[in-house]
This record gives C-alpha cells, structure tokens and sequence, in this order.
C-alpha cells in the first residue's frame, strides 16, 4: 500500500505544536513519520525527553515513526550499531541510516531484537545496497529513502533519482522520497529553500509533486521534508488517488454534459496499439454510438488538450483522447479540456493498457 507521511522537528518547535501537526495528519489518512536526529545537541536523557512523548503520540494516531541518524550520532551518542535499544526506548519504528556503514553492520541491524526497520539512504548510485545484500539482511526489516535538499538547485536530477530508485526497486525494497510544502516555513537546518527530493520539484504544487513520484513506479512512500504543511496541502494530498494516474483538467466552456459524463464517469485506459500523436480511450464511442457530438471547440490541439471526437468523425464519434503532440484541427475533433499544465509531464509515465481518471480542477 502507498502511504502519505510528515516530518517533525522537535528541537526546532513545541511538543504541542507537533501533536497538534500530528494529528491533522492522522485526520487526512497521513500514517508516516520522518523526524531527525542528526541535528540534535545534548545527552541521551535531553534526546529522550524532547523527543519521546511526541513519537508516543504519533504512534497512538497510527503513525510508523523513523529517526535519521548518522555514525556519528552514533559515537556521540555511545551507541552501539549491534546495540539498538536506545532507539527502541525512544519509541521509535526504526531508524534512518543517512550515512553508512561497511555493509556488515546494516545487515546485522535488520536483525536487531527490537523488530526495528532499517532504512538506507537511496540517493547514491554506488555499490553501497549490492554490499549490505551480500552481508544476507532480513530483507522484511531493509527499506530505503531519498535524502532531501533544502538547499535550491541542489537537489536530485531526474536521471538520477531513477538510477538510484531502480536499485532498490530491483531488489524489491520498499522506497520513499521527500516532496515540498510551500506553506511550510522550517526543516533541520537553517537554510530553507524547500525540502524536496527531486530538484523539479521545488516550486511546484505539493499534489503535483505527490502525483509524479507516484507515477513513476519507483515510489511507495511520499513524505512532506519541511514543516508545517498547511491543511489545505494536506488534503489536496489525502484526495490523490495514489495507484491510479489521475490528471486534473480544466473543462472548456462548450463541453456538453454527454462530454462531461465521458470525462469523469466512464472508465478509461491507453489502447495499446500506440500513436506517436495520442492517447485514445475507445470504449466510450461503443458506449456512446447512437449518441450525438456536436461539433464545437474545434480549435488547433495542443500537446495536454483532452479532445472527444465529434459526429464528423463518423464511427469515432465520442472517443475520448489526450494529445501527445501540437497537431491541427479537420473540425472533427473536439476539444473539451486541458490537462493542467504541471501535470502534462505527468503524460511520459502513462503506458499502453495502463487504467488512467480525469478530474475537474
């Protein structure tokens, strides 16, 4: 199942103020949380005591809660990596490796009698997760995730993140990268630029970057880096459908009510025979063959318009399609919305027989 999560920095806000972030969360299907301690300064007691109460409460809102930690939390910390109990005290789920070890070290922690997940950082294209499964882990305790970037233009390119993604993907390894409030005003470190995973994402609406790392295949958990997102971000999330490409589309003016129902009621898939120029969905003009199109909006297409052919068409009136190119008009075609913009990329990862929705923006 592909879960939604958050991010919560306890020594940079109230134990209050989480709880309450926490909570709405939970409200909106939310069932992950990210929290760091590679920031964090002080002993053990002052970790535990900033930290513990708040994971309690995450956990009682049905939350699965991982701390980022590093090898050197673990020295300051007197942590032993064959040793985990510290982390179980805390009330944690498991721990975020964002730095390594040998290879050795991370297969002995999936291991560790606590039940603790061990989650490695994805974003390297080394040999690092070839070496930790050669060591033999328990791979139902080993998943992975993204690092973030809250430094602009700093973050994963595309290519990239693939390469990195595919690794774990491969070795059926559950994944998870960071997307990007832009109501949210703080991370772990000073600087805050936004917080996501992939670069292209930064300035983006927070549902189009939840519905592009969805899309791909190569992710099952989306986190927010940065806190706090607002309620209206966390509900447009909530209403993603996180296994179905479902492009949002503004309708034009003349699109008749037979159009509309073909739209947002009928079923769609991509027919598998392929064009270069579209996307067609043709169960609708079977559906609908007695039914009359109308000729209207028959302007020239553009790559991202929603188009239904007319009666012009003849035995193609009422198939639904998605241009895929710039292309003219006969006047047979008409032209009954467009995919929002942000999301006409979202069209490279649809594939042939793949089920897909359309929404009103």
């Amino acid at each position: 199942m592909r879960r939604l999560g958050l991010s919560i920095y306890p020594n940079h806000s109230t134990i209050e103020r989480d709880k309450q972030y926490i909570e709405l969360g939970a409200k909106y299907g939310f069932s992950r949380l990210f929290t760091c301690l590679l920031s964090v300064d002080g002993d053990k007691e002052q970790i535990m005591h900033s930290f513990k109460e708040t994971i309690s409460f995450a956990k009682q809102c049905g939350m699965e809660v991982i701390a980022d930690i590093s090898p050197r939390i673990f020295k300051e910390l007197n942590i032993s990596y064959d040793d985990l109990s510290f982390f179980a005290d805390l009330g944690t789920d498991g721990i975020r490796l964002d730095m390594g070890f040998t290879g050795r070290e991370e297969a002995q922690m999936t291991y560790n009698p606590y039940d603790l997940t061990i989650e490695l950082n994805m974003s390297n294209a080394t040999k690092y997760i070839d070496n930790i499964l050669a060591h033999k882990p328990n791979l139902d305790k080993l998943i992975g995730s993204h690092n973030f970037y809250p430094h602009r233009y700093s973050g994963l390119s595309y290519s990239f993140f693939e390469e990195c993604s595919l690794k774990f993907k491969n070795a059926n390894m559950r994944t998870a990268a960071f997307i990007s409030s832009n109501d949210a005003t703080f991370g772990p470190w000073p600087i805050m630029e936004g917080q996501p995973s992939l670069e292209e994402h930064r300035d983006l609406p927070i549902d189009v970057q939840a519905k592009h790392l969805f899309a791909t295949g190569l992710i099952d958990d989306v986190i927010i880096g940065n806190a706090y997102a607002s309620e209206s971000e966390l509900k447009k999330l909530s209403e993603i459908n996180r296994n179905k490409l479902t492009f949002s589309i503004e309708v034009e003016e003349e699109t008749t009510d037979l159009e509309r129902t073909i739209l947002f009621n009928e079923p769609h898939f991509y027919r598998g025979d392929v064009s270069d120029y579209l996307i067609r969905s043709t169960q609708s003009r079977v559906k609908y063959k007695a039914h009359n199109f109308p000729s209207h909006t028959t302007r020239d297409i553009r790559r991202g318009d929603v188009l239904i052919e007319n009666n012009g068409y003849g035995q193609y009136k009422g198939e639904l399609q998605i241009a895929l190119k710039d292309m003219k008009n006969s006047g047979n075609t008409n032209v009954v919305g467009r995919i929002r913009e942000e999301e006409i990329r979202l069209l490279e990862f649809l594939n042939p027989w793949q089920v897909f929705a359309l929404s009103e923006m």
